[in-house]
């Protein structure tokens, strides 16, 4: 599996040497990131984001460092626009249609997850993250 800040430099066309010039770091420390035998500071990713043209790169770099942002960032994937917007529209409807919104109301009325209640609610609750990961998506494509 490749490294996640060699696929975005490669993806971006650029050779080591170029991508180390243009965001101020050394050839090693570059080749350092790409071997996994270093983490880059959040300032560097943001430079590697801005220059390989790709906030996807942010994402992957903040799930891949920290134990609690994995928890809670969704899971995502780079696609094209159109299969995004897509699929956002198709998750959203499907929530909506079948309820769920009135649902998660019943649920949580009375301010208690009770066992019988549990089983629907983490359905519902994997229908919002795949819709909170549809979203990330969308956000990341716009950039």
């Amino acid at each position: 599996m490749q490294n996640i800040y060699q696929s975005a430099r490669m993806a971006a066309g650029l050779t080591q040497e170029r991508a180390a010039e243009a965001l101020a770091i050394s050839t090693e420390s570059l080749r350092l990131y790409e071997t996994d035998r270093r983490v880059p500071p959040n300032c560097i990713v943001a430079r590697m984001s801005d220059l390989y043209n790709t906030q996807y790169l942010i994402i992957q770099h903040v799930r891949q460092a920290d134990d609690l942002a994995r928890s809670l960032l969704p899971d995502t994937q780079q696609r094209p626009l159109e299969q995004v917007s897509m699929r956002l529209y198709r998750l959203v409807r499907d929530f909506v249609q079948h309820h769920r919104t009135d649902d998660l109301i019943d649920i949580a009325e009375d301010g208690v997850i009770d066992a019988s209640e549990r089983p629907k609610f983490d359905e519902i609750m994997a229908e919002l993250e795949g819709i909170s990961a549809a979203f990330y998506e969308l956000r990341l494509n716009g950039f």
